[in-house]
């Protein structure tokens, strides 16, 4: 029978020393309450190989190592980008999550290990709200970011309208919001689109800035949807 690896959480070396060294520790007290409070077989020279970047501790390993360096898992880790990274800076075992957000926790974790969120409208908010992701690192978290392209490509290229819901679906934004942000895509796409008719010889290639704006589709949509999002108070 073949054993699954799961990979080490993006771990930050230089977090932890300036944690243990800020509490007045050395590698080997380190390990020992890792021992002591935790039973695990940790030597000093595991300690320092974290901190010098040569190896990384386990989901489960850094959850101690933070228990006795007095800090969150969150603040040994670097950037969290998926899931999983997510829900291990939070502290929070998948059966917990699984939990408040009202879904088995074996559905869960199916989800997290191959990448793909399938949970519905209150199981996503759930999921924002327990991880504390603010849309984007939602739809990053859950690999949706090519499903939210492909929509916002359709919906500037055509009726916006119709693609409200759909795109309303995927994150925990207002519907009002939504239809702002679509309308004005879709403005700026078709007014690009405008502009490279009147340019010169027909026969020459002038769709580039149209293509162009649907290759930063995604991008667009965030500095509008941040933009609009500041000027009514809403966090996006």
């Amino acid at each position: 029978m073949r054993v699954q690896h799961t990979p080490s959480p993006p771990f930050n070396a230089p977090a932890a020393r300036r944690l243990r060294e800020a509490l007045g520790m050395a590698p080997g007290h380190v390990a020992y309450g890792l021992r002591a409070q935790y039973g695990m077989q940790v030597t000093p020279d595991t300690v320092a190989a974290w901190e010098r970047g040569h190896a990384a501790p386990d989901a489960r390993e850094l959850t101690a190592l933070a228990g006795v360096l007095w800090c969150s898992p969150g603040e040994l880790l670097a950037a969290a980008t998926t899931l999983r990274e997510h829900r291990i800076a939070r502290g929070l075992a998948p059966d917990e999550l699984a939990r408040r957000v009202g879904m088995d926790a074996s559905a869960y974790l199916q989800m997290e290990e191959s990448g793909r969120w399938r949970g519905n409208e209150r199981q996503t908010a759930a999921l924002a709200g327990a991880l504390g992701l603010a849309p984007r690192e939602l739809l990053a978290a859950t690999g949706l970011d090519r499903q939210l392209a492909e929509l916002l490509q359709s919906a500037v290229t055509s009726r916006w309208q119709a693609y409200v819901r759909p795109v309303g679906k995927m994150l925990p934004l207002e519907r009002d919001h939504i239809e702002d942000v679509l309308q004005q895509l879709h403005t700026d796409y078709q007014a690009r689109m405008v502009a490279t008719l009147s340019w010169g010889d027909a026969a020459q290639d002038t769709g580039e800035p149209g293509r162009e704006f649907l290759a930063r589709i995604v991008d667009h949509f965030w500095e509008l949807a941040r933009g609009r999002g500041a000027a009514t108070g809403r966090q996006v």
